[in-house]
């Protein structure tokens, strides 16, 4: 929920940032680096084929091969200041793509195109809208959006439409993303003055809340077979932020017994590194960004 641009007034002045593109293998529990480059890039999503993992970097989206080769820029039209809120439906013919308008300083619209690129159409006409989730029938987008002064959690057509608000409670409700089944929609909320992750009903109704601890909790990625989800972990309480550079670690949620363990180990993240849903196709496979900082 941050425009690319954004993450660089976190970074230390007379620092360079190194983007870590990381592949975890659930069956042998490790992480493989495929990709490090002395730039910034973000938000992997695994590609509905499994051929390319999509990442944005500068307002572009490119395409990364899963052994870390460079396939080139997605055609997005004038679509050029993508952040880092964007993914595929769940038949994988549409790709959903947070970003500014060409004309627009600042930001944040949602606008759909194929999944093979071309010319996007806007959906959200308010702003700032960063995308999240799309339902397993295709029909419906979820996304966070600042009205009434306070962030909530809203839901429209894939055409456009009615905005449908979904939170009502003080305090930022944020990452919203369906469940395969499309009975939940997943999100992370502060409501109890901690951020953990919750879910409810489509319609907005049963808030259920899904972990309890003393971390900073967020984005649940559900996998494909419909039984965990990847959440990325702050150690340290960052309120209602999910800021670039702190250390962070990567855990799975168990769907029904609520049950959390560590998948990685800590390290130097946040904003970036798993902002959006990035199973591959089979569910066995999950791709994120670590960061590191050098001086220049």
């Amino acid at each position: 929920m941050l425009f690319s641009t954004g993450v660089f007034a976190q970074v230390p002045e007379g620092k360079q940032v190194t983007s870590s593109l990381y592949i975890f293998d659930m069956g042998t529990g490790r992480s493989e680096l495929i990709l490090e480059e002395e730039r910034h890039f973000e938000a992997p999503n695994w590609s509905p084929d499994g051929a390319f993992l999509l990442i944005n970097s500068k307002g572009k989206l490119e395409k990364i091969s899963p052994e870390g080769k460079n396939l080139g820029i997605l055609n997005t039209g004038e679509v050029q200041k993508a952040n880092n809120d964007h993914g595929y439906s769940f038949d994988g013919k549409t790709l959903f793509i947070s970003s500014g308008k060409p004309d627009v300083q600042g930001g944040s619209y949602i606008y759909k195109v194929s999944s093979e690129g071309g010319i996007p159409s806007l959906i959200t006409p308010l702003s700032p809208s960063y995308w999240h989730g799309v339902s397993p029938d295709g029909m419906d987008i979820v996304y966070c959006a600042p009205r009434n002064e306070n962030y909530d959690v809203y839901k429209m057509s894939v055409n456009g439409g009615e905005e449908i608000r979904l939170t009502t409670e003080q305090g930022l409700d944020d990452g919203p993303e369906y469940s395969p089944d499309g009975k939940y929609i997943y999100f992370n909320s502060y409501r109890t003055g901690m951020m953990q992750i919750w879910r409810m009903k489509p319609d907005g109704s049963d808030p259920e809340q899904m972990t309890f601890d003393d971390y900073s909790n967020w984005f649940a990625h559900i996998s494909p077979n419909n039984q965990v989800a990847t959440i990325i972990t702050y150690l340290e309480d960052q309120k209602q932020a999910h800021p670039f550079g702190r250390q962070v670690k990567l855990r799975l949620l168990d769907l029904k017994t609520k049950e959390v363990k560590d998948l990685t180990e800590e390290f130097f993240g946040g904003q970036g590194t798993i902002n959006v849903p990035s199973w591959n196709p089979e569910g066995t496979k999950f791709a994120y960004v670590s960061y590191r900082l050098k001086d220049l």
